[in-house]
């Protein structure tokens, strides 16, 4: 299986690229990941709903830019599926077992995803009503993809 992330700007915190580098090297036998950055928009506390849709639309280019047409998109957003990481593991296996074996995460910036993006998505997934930080849902995304490998080969993971 193929695994991209697309997330919306840099990855700065030392103990966040740490932790993803770690489920990077553990996803290793299991799958091929691929974390894309593209740049985000610079976007002043206060900005007009116009001014906001603007930035969205511009990271929403680089994102589209950044997925192949046969790729199962999934955006996270937090009115989107919330699965628990058995059915992620399960949606990922259906996934493979019917030949859409290269899935593409997608984490937009701090005013979300443009529309054009969500409607590209096949799946819109939620880890719930809290907003997190974007940098951080990155690491939490990478883990949790693991997760599901080990759940998808039935072998034992911490609860």
């Amino acid at each position: 299986m193929q695994i991209q992330i697309v997330a919306v700007g840099k990855l700065k915190e030392a103990y966040l690229v740490q932790g993803i580098a770690e489920y990077t090297k553990r996803l290793g036998p299991y799958a091929k990941l691929q974390i894309v950055e593209v740049p985000d928009e610079k976007a002043p506390e206060t900005m007009s709903p116009a001014e906001e849709r603007q930035v969205r639309e511009r990271e929403g280019e680089r994102i589209l830019a950044a997925l192949r047409p046969d790729t199962f998109v999934v955006a996270l957003a937090i009115d989107g599926k919330a699965l628990s990481s058995e059915e992620l593991a399960s949606r990922l296996q259906e996934l493979a077992t019917y030949g859409r074996s290269q899935v593409a995460f997608v984490i937009g910036g701090s005013l979300g995803l443009a529309p054009a993006v969500l409607t590209r998505a096949e799946l819109k997934l939620s880890f719930g009503r809290m907003t997190l930080p974007h940098q951080l849902m990155r690491l939490v995304l990478v883990e949790q993809v693991y997760r599901a490998m080990k759940i998808m080969r039935g072998e034992p993971y911490h609860k």
